[in-house]
């Protein structure tokens, strides 16, 4: 190990349990303030996850798991006899507040199963279940950092787009966290992030998250990245994933796929990071994937809109890369390289 100064979990918690609800570290505000907002109903965490005050594929599924408690603490209260009818629409909320991301639906799926076996007050059963969402999530992150970081050995720069460290996952982070680990061993030099438009997750969040860390980074224009990789500095581009389908293919951060193409013209290698629960086996190519797009008063100057202004914006959130570009996908349960469908079917044997 170097000597690198490091810290073997991030300080960062995106979410925290107490007895009054969910703490939620409010992302929208970081790097300026560190604000944790209480929510104690299903409905406002279902509303925080929407607006993305938590964000990060993992995050969203633990956010989600901790809003299955609430709700069914206060259906339970109202009519501890039907309470399992009544929840039905804090699901639903929940499902909706963001389509892309497949742990969302994994974790809310867990939580359905276990309520299906309570009888009587369902918060301790259900608190125990979310809690271990946390915890796995947490021991996957670093379980996945050291096998990404067995297979960056020797890397001097890697290129990281969007968040997905601490503040995306239980505590750690998926490829932040092979960054992290990397970094700790002692031969990466040097992390460069791009700014990732619209929301600027790596400008705000990631660079911040590696500043507390003292890991070097170097922030770049989304649109810099082709004319960093023409000049050697990265042998890596390392990016987290929202939904992987069966076949390989895998839902990022809008602006994945461009980095994917560069990456592939310039002989950079690329690597997906996630958890086994971002797998989606029932999707079986990328093509089957919906793609969230938000709202377009997001990317328009005010002055276009509203009047006679004939200006519109798309603002897809996600894009899809093909399996064909991805040089490994590395889960806590196994690295694949060059994912196919028989690659990914070997790896779902292994996952938990």
């Amino acid at each position: 190990m170097s000597g690198h100064s490091f810290s073997a979990v991030s300080a960062v918690q995106a979410l925290k349990w107490s007895d009054r609800g969910l703490e939620v570290l409010d992302q929208r505000l970081l790097p300026a303030d560190m604000v944790y907002q209480t929510f104690d109903t299903a409905e406002g965490v279902a509303e925080a996850i929407a607006c993305m005050r938590v964000r990060g594929a993992p995050a969203i599924g633990i956010a989600a798991a901790y809003g299955v408690v609430l709700g069914a603490r206060a259906a339970y209260a109202r009519d501890p006899l039907g309470w399992k009818r009544a929840i039905g629409d804090d699901f639903t909320a929940l499902a909706r507040s963001r389509p892309t991301a497949v742990n969302l639906f994994w974790a809310l799926d867990r939580m359905r199963e276990a309520i299906a076996g309570i009888e009587g007050d369902p918060a301790p059963a259900l608190l125990a279940v979310a809690r271990r969402i946390h915890e796995d999530d947490l021991a996957a992150n670093l379980a996945m950092g050291e096998l990404g970081a067995d297979i960056l050995a020797g890397c001097k720069g890697v290129l990281t787009h969007c968040n997905t460290g601490a503040l995306a996952t239980g505590g750690y982070g998926t490829a932040l966290g092979v960054i992290r680990s990397t970094w700790r061993r002692g031969a990466l030099e040097r992390v460069y992030a791009t700014e990732t438009r619209p929301w600027s997750q790596g400008a705000r969040l990631t660079v911040w998250e590696l500043d507390q860390d003292r890991i070097p980074a170097t922030l770049l224009a989304d649109s810099a990245a082709a004319w960093l990789m023409k000049s050697g500095a990265v042998q890596w581009v390392v990016v987290g994933a929202d939904r992987i389908a069966a076949n390989g293919d895998v839902a990022n951060k809008i602006g994945t796929y461009s980095l994917a193409v560069l990456a592939r013209h310039h002989g950079v290698k690329l690597m997906m990071v996630a958890p086994t629960s971002t797998v989606d086996w029932a999707t079986a190519t990328g093509q089957d994937i919906v793609v969230e797009e938000r709202d377009p008063r997001e990317l328009l100057h005010p002055a276009f809109l509203g009047g006679d202004s004939v200006i519109d914006a798309w603002n897809p959130v996600f894009d899809v890369t093909p399996a064909a570009l991805i040089d490994a996908i590395v889960t806590e349960a196994g690295v694949v390289a060059n994912p196919s469908s028989d690659a990914m079917a070997a790896l779902r044997g292994k996952a938990p």
